[in-house]
């Protein structure tokens, strides 16, 4: 399974033992219109216990089964309810279900509804919810204003995240992150401090 690509229930359930195929199968057919609110929560929170972090080509089997269940609840329920559910789980979730609903963000429908979110977790301090969204997730470079881009890039750099793990940072390179970026390279050389060796990737014209 490509790192990319929407996490589907065949494929999930390729992947696991017996035991876990069934319980995925049974939660995930229990989520039918008119949604279930506490039975999606119970499953999506239920997910880390029943189905482990064995990963599948670089992804966790539990963030797999998370977004494989967000994507159907979001699918089944009425459109209006999309917002209130992932902000839910975003204000009640711990860290990894967090992680999970950020990466399953551009895979939800109307994905640029769920930027309030997206940008709330720029702010986190907590460095494996920063990297759901800003590493090998092309939601910021596809829905970001460029003040919410350059502020997230930056902030890899203070929290020591490689910047070529940045989905489009090429194609939203603008003449403000490079000043930011040059700006932060003069303080650290200054300082005496090392510099990341990615940030040519951001100040370097593509």
């Amino acid at each position: 399974m490509k790192a990319r690509t929407t996490p589907n229930l065949e494929t999930v359930q390729a992947h696991c033992p017996p035991a876990q195929s069934a319980w995925l199968t049974r939660s995930y057919a229990a989520l039918r219109a008119p949604l279930d609110r506490s039975r999606f929560v119970a499953a999506y929170a239920g997910a880390g216990r029943r189905m482990g972090r064995t990963e599948i080509d670089g992804r966790a089997l539990d963030d797999l089964t998370r977004i494989t269940l967000l994507t159907r609840a979001c699918a089944v329920a009425e459109s209006a309810e999309h917002l209130e559910l992932v902000d839910d789980i975003f204000l009640r979730g711990d860290n990894r279900e967090r992680g999970a609903l950020l990466r399953a963000l551009s895979f939800l429908p109307g994905p640029e509804r769920f930027r309030a979110v997206a940008v709330e977790a720029c702010r986190t301090n907590v460095l494996s919810v920063f990297e759901a969204l800003a590493c090998e997730n092309s939601y910021p470079a596809d829905h970001f204003t460029d003040p919410q881009f350059n502020q997230m890039v930056l902030k890899a750099l203070f929290m020591g995240v490689a910047v070529a793990r940045i989905d489009g940072l090429r194609r939203r390179q603008n003449d403000e992150l490079i000043r930011m970026a040059k700006g932060y390279a003069s303080e650290r050389t200054a300082a005496g401090r090392v510099v990341p060796d990615d940030i040519g990737l951001i100040i370097e014209k593509a």
